[in-house]
């Protein structure tokens, strides 16, 4: 845990992060409600299961959007199916830029929303502006949990190295250059997260199997590495993976949302024998319709289930502040089927990364290497 500022940020293993905390300028408190100033950047949108309900659940979404393919539609999906579930009623609010932030949890708070939901650490301080303000209500935020406790506000929080290590294991395994590659947005630790686990699979599969496998794109002793700056530019995402692929990786795991589109697009270009993609956040075989066949597996972060948790608690009357954790033991993340990559994959290597996965729970394998 590290002092930022009069609050600490409960960091979860994985995450070994040095954050200067941001000064915030003065914000307007309020937006108008559905405001036009950046097109559907601040409309509030409503989905009902069928008429007025008793309890709505609102998100504010991170700037990669509601159709991000990633953590911001798998959050969404939560909301979804507690509407379906529970008969709620669920809105949410899209964020443009990092300024929207907080005049869209106002707004919602406005709204008389019962439960909002944040999404992503970049809305750390913005979440717990607006919780402080206003002790009566409920907040939820993703990929964060705060320290100390604030009362109104449940964490959720995700050992996604534990599933990345995983999946670099078995991207050592299938690498046919002997080099992988990685990239992320910014440098945060729900990034870094996914690709410290990363690393070290690649390392547990060349201490066991004496191979040299390396690894471009992340340090985890450094903290250094490859980053686009943003979660939005598929022609970053495009120009990284080019980058990568010409210093020899075959296999390469974009962690920057909508970003790792464009690096599938590469590879859907150059053919999956020259290039593979780990996804990330969501099942990316089945969410990337437009580039079929390039997705080795992806680490899953199962955001649409602690939604669903935090929901059902908020409803029932057992939310308190604090934080939910997922793993691997208890399904909150995981690895993607092979799908068109599953006749490929020797059954040797499947079976060493279930063994892998056992390991990990038992706490008999080492994810921080």
């Amino acid at each position: 845990m590290i002092n930022v500022g009069v609050r600490r940020f409960i960091i979860p293993a994985a995450w070994l992060w040095v954050m200067r905390h941001k000064e915030t300028g003065d914000m307007n408190m309020f937006m108008k409600k559905a405001a036009l100033t950046s097109g559907i950047a601040a409309a509030f949108m409503l989905a009902s299961a069928g008429g007025a309900s008793a309890f709505t659940a609102c998100q504010v979404t991170d700037v990669g959007g509601i159709d991000d393919s990633g953590f911001n539609e798998t959050a969404w999906k939560g909301v979804q199916d507690s509407m379906k579930s529970y008969g709620i009623d669920g809105r949410y609010l899209e964020s443009q830029s990092e300024t929207d932030y907080e005049p869209n949890l106002n707004a919602l708070l406005d709204a008389k929303c019962d439960i909002i939901i944040s999404v992503g650490f970049l809305m750390a301080d913005a979440t717990a502006t607006s919780a402080g303000a206003n002790p009566g209500a409920k907040f939820s935020i993703v990929d964060m949990a705060y320290d100390p406790t604030i009362p109104n506000v449940l964490g959720q929080v995700y050992a996604t190295n534990q599933a990345a290590f995983m999946a670099g294991y078995i991207s050592a395994g299938m690498s046919q250059t002997g080099v992988v590659g990685t990239f992320g947005g910014i440098n945060i630790p729900p990034v870094t997260a996914f690709m410290d686990g990363f690393y070290y699979g690649v390392a547990y599969h060349n201490s066991q199997k004496g191979t040299n496998v390396q690894v471009l794109g992340w340090n985890p002793e450094s903290k250094e590495g490859l980053f686009t700056g943003n979660f939005e530019s598929l022609d970053d995402g495009r120009a990284f993976a080019q980058n990568l692929y010409d210093e020899g990786a075959d296999i390469v795991m974009p962690v920057a949302g909508p970003v790792g589109l464009g690096s599938a697009a590469l590879a859907t270009e150059l053919g999956p024998d020259a290039l593979k993609i780990v996804g990330v956040d969501a099942d990316m075989e089945v969410k990337d319709t437009n580039n079929p066949g390039v997705y080795l597996t992806s680490v899953l972060k199962r955001m649409d289930s602690t939604v669903m948790q935090v929901i059902k608690q908020a409803m029932d009357g057992t939310f308190e502040g604090g934080m939910i954790v997922g793993t691997l033991a208890n399904d909150g993340v995981g690895i993607a089927p092979y799908h068109s990559f599953d006749s490929a994959v020797p059954a040797a290597l499947k079976a060493e990364v279930e063994e892998i996965r056992a390991g990990i729970i038992a706490g008999s394998i080492n994810v921080g290497g």
